[in-house]
């Protein structure tokens, strides 16, 4: 994989119990092994993809993103996953189409704390896709950092950084994709829901992982309807 082979569409799966929910149901017959992560390829409704097993957290996510751009220099990337929802402003199984990202634990304090946390902001264009989505879809920006959502970050995320939901690498990955003028979907279900008092997860990882298939079903089924559209 030395020289760029032009693959139109690759879809970034971050966590490991997503992607294994992703092989168990698209049922690849061929798995390949790169130093970032595993993939393989599929048609979802006569569209040519290539899945790719992006990793978790930040710094895998932000490493991935540009690797599949310098081999592949898809048109779209496009990002599916979960995501932590905030009480009263988000439900479970409900999906995000992001329209923003914004990394969250971007701390300053020799400087303007505003503008390093912009610097790290970036709009996606979905101006491409219809208005009205799919069930239990709706536009929203979203942010990310490396953890889990603290129940007591439940204010600052909600009124502070104005966002419904969170996860750990949407904010990488649109950043990069930005950078390099590449086209990105990002999609993420919600998973669980924090509350200013407690997490339901927290120490509760299989509460989670019982509910990852379901979500990324919802996203496989609904993605040719954006692939559909996609100019």
């Amino acid at each position: 994989m030395n020289s760029v082979e032009h693959k139109p569409f690759v879809v970034l799966i971050s966590a490991g119990t997503e992607w294994r929910a992703v092989l168990d149901l698209l049922q690849p017959d061929l798995i390949h092994s790169t130093p970032l992560g595993d993939l393989f390829e599929c048609q979802l409704s006569g569209h040519p993809l290539l899945f790719f097993h992006s990793g978790w957290g930040k710094t895998h996510s932000a490493a991935s993103s540009q690797y599949v751009i310098d081999h592949w220099a898809p048109k779209l990337v496009i990002n599916l996953g979960t995501c932590g929802g905030l009480e009263d402003l988000a439900q479970v199984g409900e999906v995000f189409l992001v329209t923003k990202t914004i990394m969250y634990d971007v701390i300053e304090r020799m400087g303007d704390p505003d503008q390093a946390i912009e610097f790290y902001s970036t709009s996606l264009d979905t101006s491409w896709i219809e208005e009205e989505l799919p069930v239990e879809t709706r536009r929203s920006t979203l942010a990310s950092a490396d953890q889990d959502i603290a129940h007591n970050n439940h204010g600052f995320l909600a009124n502070i950084v104005k966002v419904p939901a969170a996860d750990w690498e949407l904010a990488s990955i649109a950043w990069v994709l930005d950078k390099n003028e590449t086209k990105g979907l990002i999609l993420r279900g919600v998973s669980d829901i924090v509350s200013q008092t407690r997490s339901e997860t927290d120490a509760n990882k299989a509460l989670w992982q019982s509910r990852v298939k379901k979500i990324m079903q919802k996203l496989l089924h609904d993605l040719p309807f954006y692939l559909d559209q996609f100019k």
